[in-house]
């Protein structure tokens, strides 16, 4: 079974790729068209059964925005239980709260750029 962007996700990636958060649009802004130091993200691709808000391919780097949702307890013990799925494989994972690419947007991609190899 392939690891990377299985059929039975494709309806999920492409719903979430449709119905992007506000935070996911902004960042899309600047990772898009590797305007980033010349990287090339995808938006939405999945590894295993995980979702990923954006990867780098060529970093093994997946990017993920947490909203409110990821405050709770439950949800922060599945963040990490994934994290760790995904570090497994290689994968390396940052994480920002959604408010931060809007108010701290440099920050944020000067973080995900020091994290390239």
């Amino acid at each position: 079974m392939p690891l990377h962007n299985r059929k039975y996700l494709k309806e999920n990636r492409r719903a979430l790729r449709n119905d992007a958060t506000p935070a996911e649009g902004e960042l899309w802004k600047y990772l898009k068209d590797a305007q980033l130091r010349g990287r090339k993200f995808r938006r939405q691709h999945s590894i295993g059964n995980y979702i990923l808000d954006f990867y780098c391919p060529s970093e093994k780097l997946a990017v993920e925005l947490d909203g409110q949702v990821h405050f709770h307890s439950a949800a922060t013990e599945a963040d990490k239980e994934r994290d760790e799925v995904l570090q497994s494989l290689g994968i390396r994972v940052l994480r920002f709260e959604n408010s931060d690419v809007f108010q701290q947007t440099e920050s944020v991609l000067q973080e995900i750029a020091d994290a390239f190899n």
